[in-house]
């Protein structure tokens, strides 16, 4: 279930703030919504999974909390990184 290697250092490198960033927030919640696709797509072929419908709530929580902390530091880093992902807020 979890993103590759290759696919992780592809995330890291388009949304890292500087070179060799992995925890920034934007870092942190590309890797997040990348994997909430990919459980999203799980899910819906596997309904009766309720373990991995229970991490994909933590996992979009985290999200949110992140989100939330991006906005309230900084809603231009925010903004942009909202429309870079497509994601609704």
């Amino acid at each position: 279930m979890s993103l590759g290697i290759k696919q992780k250092q592809k995330i890291i490198k388009k949304f890292a703030v500087k070179g060799g960033d992995t925890g920034s927030p934007e870092v942190q919640v590309a890797l997040l919504t990348f994997q909430i696709k990919h459980l999203t797509k799980h899910l819906k072929e596997h309904k009766k999974d309720v373990h991995s419908r229970r991490g994909l709530l933590t996992m979009v929580s985290k999200r949110r909390r992140l989100l939330n902390y991006l906005e309230a530091k900084d809603k231009k880093r925010h903004g942009g990184l909202v429309k870079k992902l497509k994601l609704k807020h």
